[in-house]
């Protein structure tokens, strides 16, 4: 995870929930060594304490779920690297699409 210009982890939003490995395991049915091993292959990138205990967000409980279904479908880790980084950029494109239809016509 980038800490950002001062080194330090950046602080979660008020109100968004933060889960142990255990319960993140919980929530996506899957194992915390799996989870770690997701994070290593850089699929997930967790917030950190500043003692360095992975607290996980509900979107990343999303992107597990989403792991969990592209390796039922048979995707090896690699595969779903590379699903995940292709959603990513087809989302970054439709909200540039949505900004450029909004734009007033001069």
């Amino acid at each position: 995870m980038n800490n950002g210009p001062t080194g330090r982890v950046p602080e979660p939003r008020a109100g968004r929930a933060l889960y142990a490995i255990s319960v993140a395991a919980k929530l996506a049915g899957t194992g915390q060594q799996n989870i770690r091993l997701y994070e290593t292959r850089g699929l997930l990138t967790p917030v950190r304490t500043s003692g360095g205990t992975r607290q996980y967000t509900d979107s990343d409980i999303a992107v597990l779920l989403r792991i969990g279904e592209l390796l039922d479908q048979g995707l090896n880790l690699a595969g779903v690297a590379k699903v995940l980084e292709l959603e990513a950029a087809n989302a970054k494109l439709h909200r540039a699409l949505k900004r450029a239809q909004a734009r007033p016509e001069p």
